[in-house]
């Protein structure tokens, strides 16, 4: 009785390790194959399929023939960069793009005015072209010439028409005292300027004053923007302030954060914006409390076609609440609301993640926001020191 049931042991722990071993060679090759039976035998069993059975073996053909055709050096870190960068560029999207770990450091440092050393502009796409739109004072451009208006054509001496302002700045930023060839298009003629980088003061808020009108400028929507037009506004009673202009002229935009922060000196808890996206539920952003000093205050925002994105939430927001006139031209059009992904190696992502609208529940991408009273302000107006719209603004 013992030696057979030994025996029945040893067939038993045999016939256990025969099936184990079958069973790990079967959960190996499905593990192996598992999108691809997913894809297959999963919508039987009622799941549906993510459809993550993406195939890059195109990509991998390219690159091989590529590297093997091509009479010159192929660097693969620079073909998996340009790969990258086709693929955000593929959803058609202007607003979202990737960045290398250069550029993410750049594009980090200008979201705060980290400008460094540059020439002093300011630019913009115009039709089809990066142009001029503002020369700031006593830097290299304006010493050297540059006016409002001129289109960008090179960079030390390469054609850079098909390239966005963002690239364009970064070509003119570099280190205290080096020199840039800048070539810019004027009334169909080229021109050539040799510069010297300086340093360049670049805030993203201050305040003038004319009579009793304070004059809030406000360049970007950077993290401390808030804070600053905050304690701009602790100086009025004293200064007997009974009107402001808010200029947002040329102010591409920066953080939402910033933006509501701004927003709540003349609106206090009520909705400032909203957010639709198809991925994640509706969102409301609400103004802060308690911080509307200048909720009664006669206002006039100045815009452009150069106002952008969180320009065009506060000029939307103060419009429909009636808490200001906006006095310019018609904004730039961008509604989208974008995300910032960071990716391994110090790599970005910039992604529109949502579209934003007036607490009205208009949406203002690819049409503005029209101002209450149009008026233009040329690029001769701007290279002669001539301002119609703040003009306007200040007899109004």
């Amino acid at each position: 009785m013992v030696k057979r049931e030994e025996k029945e042991k040893k067939v038993s722990l045999g016939s256990a390790l025969v099936i184990c071993f079958i069973t790990l060679v079967i959960g190996v090759f499905v593990g192996m194959n598992w999108n691809s039976f997913a894809a297959t035998f999963m919508p039987y069993l009622g799941f549906k399929s993510s459809g993550n059975t993406n195939d890059w073996s195109s990509l991998d053909e390219v690159y091989n023939t590529l590297a093997a055709k091509y009479d010159g050096e192929v660097e693969f870190s620079a073909a998996l960069e340009g790969a990258k960068k086709g693929i955000a560029a593929s959803v058609g999207d202007v607003y979202t793009s990737y960045m290398t770990a250069s550029e993410a450091a750049d594009f980090n440092k200008s979201l705060h005015g980290e400008v460094g050393a540059g020439i002093g502009v300011a630019m913009a796409k115009r039709g089809d072209y990066i142009r001029i739109t503002r020369v700031l004072p006593d830097n290299p451009a304006k010493k050297a010439g540059i006016l409002a208006g001129d289109i960008i054509y090179k960079i030390d001496g390469k054609n850079v028409l098909g390239e966005d302002a963002s690239e364009l700045a970064t070509k003119l930023r570099g280190e205290k005292g080096t020199k840039v060839s800048l070539t810019i298009v004027r009334d169909g003629e080229e021109k050539t300027f040799d510069l010297v980088r300086e340093e360049i003061n670049n805030v993203s808020a201050y305040v003038d004053y004319s009579g009793q009108t304070a004059i809030i400028h406000v360049t970007r929507f950077d993290t401390d923007t808030g804070t600053l037009v905050k304690n701009f506004t602790k100086e009025f009673a004293d200064k007997n302030i009974n009107k402001v202009v808010l200029d947002l002229r040329d102010n591409g935009g920066g953080y939402v954060s910033a933006a509501k922060d701004l927003l709540s000196l003349w609106i206090d808890s009520k909705a400032v914006l909203v957010q639709k996206s198809v991925r994640v539920p509706e969102e409301t952003v609400y103004a802060n409390h308690g911080q509307a000093t200048l909720s009664d205050m006669k206002t006039i925002v100045l815009t452009n076609g150069g106002t952008a994105s969180a320009s065009e939430i506060v000029a939307g927001a103060l419009k429909d609440y009636n808490k200001a006139t906006i006095i310019g031209e018609k904004t730039y059009g961008k509604g989208v609301v974008q995300t910032l992904v960071n990716l391994s190696g110090g790599a970005l992502l910039k992604v529109t993640t949502a579209h934003w609208y007036t607490p009205e529940g208009n949406t203002i991408n690819t049409t503005g926001i029209s101002p209450d009273q149009e008026i233009v302000r040329s690029y001769d107006d701007i290279n002669n020191d001539r301002d119609p719209q703040m003009d306007a603004a200040l007899s109004a």
